[in-house]
């Protein structure tokens, strides 16, 4: 992706040198050390089939009581490169809804701000760690990280690239976009009055971020910001975290019943859907049966 390094977003807030619980950008389970990935994995299993798979480690769950860590200025130093890169998506990202969203859905843009942290921080919708992954938060309008995530994706799940961490970051802002048009507000009304339909809305949820992610690569290939491989880039790393892949890659099997985000498939084709529009109205993942 073409880009021009510089400063720091000013919707960035940096808690990364704030004291955190866990050690090493990972959790203790059973006197074994895991990394995020891993975490990711076992915590989505654990809530997904409401079974304890932090037990199959022995020790049952994560170790009691938070280990203190020191900020390590190294690891500041060495990930400047990497929050320039995310502070340049983030500014283009909203830079561009500011016109999309009122020309496409006649609602103003509002900025949503970008918390980088280490293994533990606090949101608005509660505790934050590495383990849960990249979210937003709609009860604060903020995206949290701990950029370590970027590493799982690129050694764990094997989704390389710089648009693949920016596909990341872009389907979180999505998110952002749903709650700004009312659809996050309805979608929670709708799980609570049928919960039944609790992971379904879940995962048309996550596609429609996932399609308005596409909307803004579509902006970026337009401005010619896109080189050779960056749409596979993106397209792997939504296949990498397609509920089929997580299962299978935990259990050997899947369970289509349980998925909350969709399937690899599903994923890309919405992102690819976007991406291919560049429109608010082809990402309608409420009335498509696929």
């Amino acid at each position: 992706m073409k880009w021009t390094p510089g400063g720091e977003s000013q919707d960035i807030e940096d808690r990364r040198d704030e004291d955190s619980s866990g050690g090493g950008g990972g959790f203790q389970f059973g006197g074994m050390h895991i990394g995020i990935g891993g975490a990711v994995v076992l915590l989505v299993l654990s809530l997904v089939f409401k079974q304890n798979f932090f037990a199959l480690l022995g020790g049952g769950g994560p170790t009691s009581g938070p280990v203190a860590t020191r900020p390590d200025p190294s690891r500041t130093t060495a990930e400047k490169p990497l929050v320039q890169f995310v502070s340049f998506v983030l500014d283009d990202t909203q830079k561009n809804w500011e016109q999309i969203l009122p020309d496409q859905a006649d609602k103003q843009y509002r900025h949503a701000k970008l918390v980088l942290f280490r293994n533990y921080t606090r949101s608005g919708c509660g505790t934050a760690e590495s383990a849960t992954g990249p979210f937003y938060c709609p009860e604060d309008e903020k995206v949290y990280i701990d950029l370590g995530f970027y590493d799982e994706l690129r050694q764990r799940f094997g989704a390389p690239g710089q648009f693949a961490q920016a596909y990341v970051l872009a389907h979180e802002v999505g998110h952002h976009i749903q709650k700004l048009l009312g659809i996050e507000a309805k979608v929670r009304r709708l799980q609570e009055q049928n919960p039944r339909q609790q992971n379904p809305l879940s995962v048309r949820m996550e596609l429609q971020a996932d399609c308005l992610a596409g909307v803004w690569a579509h902006s970026t290939q337009q401005r010619g910001l896109l080189e050779s491989g960056d749409v596979e880039s993106a397209l792997g790393a939504a296949a990498a975290v397609g509920d089929d892949r997580l299962q299978k890659m935990a259990t050997g099997h899947m369970s289509p019943e349980s998925f909350t985000h969709g399937s690899s498939q599903q994923r890309m084709g919405w992102f690819r859907r976007g991406l291919d529009s560049g429109t608010i109205a082809a990402c309608n993942t409420f009335e498509s049966n696929e």
